[in-house]
Order: C-alpha cells, then structure tokens, then sequence
C-alpha cells in the first residue's frame, strides 16, 4: 500500500511549499536581520518546515526544539499541555520565535507563549506553515503565516497520522475512511 492511496486531495504541493518558504523566509530575514532569534521549532510535526524555512534564510538563528504534547492519541487538544523535551538554553532576554507546522485549536500556543514569558524572553513570536482558524479555541494570531486550510484533516509534509504520512512531499487531505476506524 502506497501512503498516497490515503489523500483524498493534495491541498498544498511542493512547488507551493517552496514559494511560502521563500516568502516567509524573506520576512523573517529582514525583520531578525541584527537580532540573532531563538528559533522553537515545536516537534514532531514542524522539523520539515523549519529545515526548509532555515535554509532560504540570509540572517543568523539558533535553533532549538521542543516535544510538547496536547493531543495524546486523540484528533483533537485536551488543552493539558505535557513538556516532553524543554530546551537546552535560557530564553532570557532573546528574541524567540516559535516554528509551526499548524496552528489548530492555539491552546498549545497559549500555554507556550505564557511560559515563555514567565521565563522573561525579550519577546515572542509565531511563524505557522498553516494556520486553521476557523478551529481556534483561544485567541492566538501567528506572526507570519504561511497559508490558510480549511478545517480538514491535512497530512505530508512534517504533518502525520498515527505517525504516518509525515514524509509525504506536499499536504493533503487524508480520506475520512482513514481516521474514522
């Protein structure tokens, strides 16, 4: 069985994923040109999208990851947001911005952004690859968006399944059939 036989449509290909990168990346350049920002990148799902995003960028970032979890094996955020991997720096008085595969209910955000302010950061940012608003629980606005998605279930490209499509080299739309057993 190919992983592909399970989208129902390609929603975002890979030819569109290079322009919103090199858009975005351009953003990014020019607003953190002198800054040297902490990029989060949120994992699992955005480590595609930030290897990508880095990449077309022409100014200084550091890089760190976190693992949080909301969703345990449900589709949808309890809210109860777990730190599974906190960073390996302090935060303090730097510039982050967190990198994003999808921003869907915000509550994971949410949380992010106030602990992170706790931690004293200079100031807190959101780059998204998708932004799903019509779901959001909580009034959280990305900083640069990639693209708008319509309230669909989208995987590829960083975004999974169970742990599958990941590796897909665009974002589609999974068939319900898929997600409904």
């Amino acid at each position: 069985m190919k992983l592909s036989d399970d989208i129902e449509k390609v929603l975002i290909s890979e030819e569109q994923l290079e322009a919103i990168n090199t858009r975005l990346a351009k953003e990014l350049s020019t607003d953190y040109a002198e800054k040297n920002p902490i990029f989060v990148c949120v994992l699992k799902g955005a480590v595609l999208f930030l290897t990508d995003l880095v990449r077309k960028m022409d100014s200084p970032v550091e890089i760190e990851f976190m693992d949080v979890s909301s969703y345990g094996d449900e589709m949808t955020s309890s809210g109860d947001v777990k730190i599974l991997k906190d960073l390996d720096v302090s935060v303090a008085g730097r510039d982050v911005v967190f990198i994003e595969d999808i921003i869907d209910t915000g509550l994971t955000l949410k949380y992010l952004i106030e602990l992170f302010k706790t931690r004293q950061a200079k100031s807190v940012r959101i780059c998204t690859l998708l932004d799903k608003e019509e779901n959001r629980q909580v009034n959280i606005k990305s900083d640069y968006v990639g693209t708008t998605v319509p309230n669909e279930f989208v995987v590829g490209y960083g975004l999974d399944f169970a742990e599958k499509y990941r590796n897909l080299p665009y974002i589609g739309v999974l068939k319900p059939e898929v997600y409904q057993n």
